[in-house]
């Protein structure tokens, strides 16, 4: 096994403005890879079809830009979540999974429970935006756009897809990484 890639991704899920709560599910995930000489080699993204509300809300399509018809032709969580694991080839390299916020490692280990599946891979886990926090010395967790604009960068892109978000984070690690030594050199 050599070398190892980090997998800066991100989610995005069903939601509803309603009181009563539902259980939420997967709907996009995006992720880049990046090398350990921080290079962005590179990109996943899928959508996902939900399996118990297979209806996406107005409210969901207005946060997310997702549609009904974005969702309607791909597959279940069991079947991309299986391109995922892939895609990240964790049994040839090394992989660490990244992503801003602890929401999107349990929704995956949600939405696994819901299909009755199993993610190894999901151990190597790290949420980059405590670290961030951590290290800049916040007693609060320091939002995604706003750790951009602390490091000089600038968010692009949609907010609230996956696709866009884990670019954005991958930008953000490629600054943060050696500084706060998640790399060395």
């Amino acid at each position: 096994m050599s070398g190892r890639h980090f997998i800066i991704y991100d989610l995005e899920a069903t939601c509803w403005r309603s009181p009563k709560p539902k259980q939420v599910e997967v709907i996009e995930i995006g992720a880049v890879k990046v090398n350990e000489h921080l290079e962005i080699i590179d990109e996943f993204c899928a959508f996902v079809k939900p399996t118990l509300h297979p209806k996406i809300s107005p409210f969901c399509t207005k946060l997310t830009s997702i549609t009904q018809r974005d969702v309607d032709p791909a597959g279940h969580f069991d079947e991309v979540v299986l391109d995922f694991e892939d895609w990240i080839n964790p049994n040839e390299v090394r992989a660490v999974l990244m992503s801003w916020g602890e929401f999107d490692k349990r929704q995956l280990l949600l939405d696994a429970k819901l299909h009755q599946l199993e993610l190894p891979w999901l151990r190597y886990h790290a949420c980059l935006q405590m670290h961030y926090s951590r290290w800049k010395g916040s007693k609060n967790q320091i939002g995604l756009k706003n750790a951009m604009q602390m490091e000089g960068l600038e968010y692009s892109g949609t907010q609230h897809r996956a696709i866009e978000d884990a670019r954005n984070m991958a930008r953000l690690f490629q600054v943060v990484a050696r500084p706060m030594s998640l790399v060395e050199g």
